[in-house]
C-alpha cells in the first residue's frame, strides 16, 4: 500500500514538473494550442480608431493583461480600471515596450472608439494600454476563449465579474486574477513571474534595516480600497487628494458618502454632483464597506489631517524675490480669509483685512484698490457680504500683481469658480472654494498664471 502511494506521489510530481518545464519553454509554447490555433484573430478597433487583429497584433509574442469593461459600469469597472492604472505606474517604462494592457468593452454598441478614448483619459491610460471595441459576436468569442466570459447575473449590479487575465504568449504561461487585487502583486506577477524572473535584479536592503511593522486598520483600509484613486497630501489622481478632508467636510456627510456614494449622487446631493463633474464624471464606486470600516477609515484620515504638513523646500533666490517679499504681507492675510470662508466661518477675517489695509498703504497709490476692497470687510456681518467683499479684494490683488509684475509667492495658486465666475488665490493643491464653502468646496479648477481681469 505504501509503495502504491509513493508511486502515485512520484508520478504526480513528475507530471507537474513536466508541465512547468513545457510551459516555460518558448519552443514548446510555439507548438502548443495556446497560440494562433487557439486565440481568435478577429478585428477590433482601438480608442484611437486604429484597426487591429486580436492574435496577430495584440497577443503574439507579448506579455499582456486583459480585462473586460464597459464605460457605463458604476461598480466594479471604475475600481478595476483605477487598479490597472496603479499597476501601470508601477511597471513604468516597460508599458508599451514589453508589457501591454487591453481593456475590451462588452458594450460595443455604446462604447465607440471616441467614448473609449474619453474613458481612457479619465484614468490616465498611457502608452501600451489599449481600450478596444468591435462586433459583439467577436467580443463574446474572445471573452469565452480567454475565460473571462460570465453569464449576466441579476444579483450582480454590474452584471459581470472583474477578472483579469495575464499571460505571456511566448512561454505559454497564463493566469487569471482578480482585477482589483493588490497592485504590487499584480505588477510583480505581470512584470516578473510572466517573464520567468529574467529582469535585472535590484539590490535589496538588509532585513536588519527593515522598520518595525505597525499595523493600522485604517491605513490598511485606505490602501486596499481608496489608494487606487486618492492620495493623502500627494495631489489628486483619478479622484481628489484627501488631505484636509476631515477639516472641510462634516463627518456625518463624509460617512454617508463613503458608505453609499451612488445613493448621494442619485439623490442630487450638491457636493456629490460637484465632485462627479469636477473629476470627469468618474463615479466613485460603492465598495460595500461596513459602518465599522468607514469609521476606522475616517479616523485614519483625521489622524493624517492632524499631522503637520511637510514644508516645501525653500525656493531658489531669483530676480523676483524682492517683489515677492513686498507682496507677502498682503497675500498672507488674504489667504487666511480664503481659508476661513472655505470653512464657512468669519473668524479672524476682519483682523486679516485690517492687516491688508495697513500693508497696502505702504505700497502707494497703485495698491489703493486693495485698501478699499479690504476696508469693506469691517461692514461684513455675514458670509454672503464677506464673500462679495472677498471677490472684490481678490480682483484688486490679482490686478495689482499682474500690472506691477509682482510675484504672488511660492506655492500660491490661482483658482477659478465657473459658478461664481470669480478667481481667487489659495495655497492648497486641491480646490477650496471660498465662494460656496462646504456646500461646493471643490467646485472650480486651478488656473495657469494670473488672469487679465480687464477683458
Amino acid at each position: 500500500m505504501q509503495r502504491t502511494i509513493r508511486s502515485l506521489v512520484l508520478a504526480r510530481i513528475a507530471a507537474v514538473a513536466t508541465l512547468w518545464l513545457t510551459a516555460a519553454s518558448p519552443a514548446a509554447a510555439q507548438n502548443s494550442h495556446w497560440g494562433a490555433n487557439y486565440f481568435p484573430n478577429v478585428t477590433l478597433t482601438t480608442q484611437d480608431g486604429a484597426t487591429v487583429h486580436f492574435y496577430d497584433d495584440l497577443i503574439k509574442g507579448k506579455i499582456v493583461a486583459i480585462n473586460l469593461i464597459y464605460t457605463t459600469c458604476t461598480f466594479a469597472c471604475p475600481l478595476e480600471t483605477a487598479r490597472l492604472a496603479q499597476v501601470q505606474r508601477l511597471l513604468g517604462d516597460r508599458m508599451g515596450r514589453d508589457v501591454f494592457f487591453y481593456s475590451i468593452t462588452i458594450d460595443p454598441e455604446h462604447d465607440t472608439a471616441a467614448v473609449l478614448k474619453d474613458y481612457a483619459a479619465k484614468f490616465h491610460a498611457g502608452p501600451g494600454w489599449l481600450f478596444l471595441t468591435g462586433k459583439q459576436a467577436d467580443i463574446d468569442l474572445i471573452s469565452k476563449k480567454i475565460g473571462l466570459y460570465s453569464a449576466p447575473n441579476p444579483a450582480n449590479p454590474d452584471g459581470h465579474t472583474p477578472n483579469l487575465l495575464v499571460g505571456n504568449e511566448v512561454t505559454g504561461q497564463w493566469m487569471r486574477n482578480s482585477g482589483v487585487d493588490n497592485p504590487k502583486f499584480l505588477a510583480r506577477t505581470i512584470g516578473d513571474w510572466l517573464n520567468s524572473w529574467q529582469n535585472p535584479r535590484k539590490d535589496l536592503k538588509s532585513y536588519a534595516e527593515a522598520p518595525p511593522i505597525t499595523l493600522d486598520r485604517g491605513e490598511y483600509t485606505f490602501k486596499n480600497h481608496c489608494a487606487a484613486c486618492h492620495t493623502v497630501g500627494k495631489g489628486p489622481l483619478i479622484g481628489p487628494d484627501l488631505r484636509g478632508v476631515t477639516n472641510t467636510r462634516d463627518r456625518g456627510w463624509l460617512t454617508r458618502f463613503i458608505l453609499a456614494p451612488d445613493k448621494l449622487l442619485a439623490e442630487g446631493d450638491p457636493i456629490a454632483k460637484e465632485l462627479f463633474q469636477q473629476y470627469k464624471n468618474v463615479r466613485m464606486p460603492n465598495l460595500a464597506l461596513s459602518h465599522e470600516d468607514v469609521a476606522v477609515l475616517v479616523d485614519y484620515l483625521a489622524k493624517q489631517d492632524a499631522a503637520p504638513t511637510p514644508s516645501a523646500a525653500p525656493a531658489a533666490p531669483s530676480a523676483s524675490t524682492p517683489a515677492a517679499a513686498a507682496a507677502a504681507p498682503i497675500v498672507e492675510p488674504y489667504l487666511r480669509i480664503q481659508e476661513a470662508l472655505s470653512a464657512d466661518t468669519l473668524t479672524g477675517i476682519k483682523d486679516a483685512a485690517r492687516t491688508i489695509v495697513s500693508e497696502a498703504a505702504k505700497l502707494g497709490s497703485s495698491a489703493a484698490p486693495i485698501q478699499t476692497a479690504a476696508g469693506e470687510f469691517q461692514q461684513s456681518g455675514d458670509l454672503k457680504s464677506a464673500r462679495a467683499a472677498f471677490g472684490r479684494l481678490g480682483d484688486a490683488i490679482i490686478t495689482y500683481a499682474r500690472t506691477s509684475n509682482v510675484s504672488i509667492g511660492s506655492g500660491v495658486k490661482v483658482a477659478y469658480c465657473p459658478m461664481a465666475r470669480k478667481y481667487w488665490l489659495q495655497r492648497a493643491t486641491t480646490i477650496q472654494n471660498p465662494y460656496y464653502g462646504k456646500a461646493m468646496l471643490e467646485c472650480g479648477r486651478i488656473n495657469t498664471g494670473l488672469p487679465d481681469l480687464s477683458k
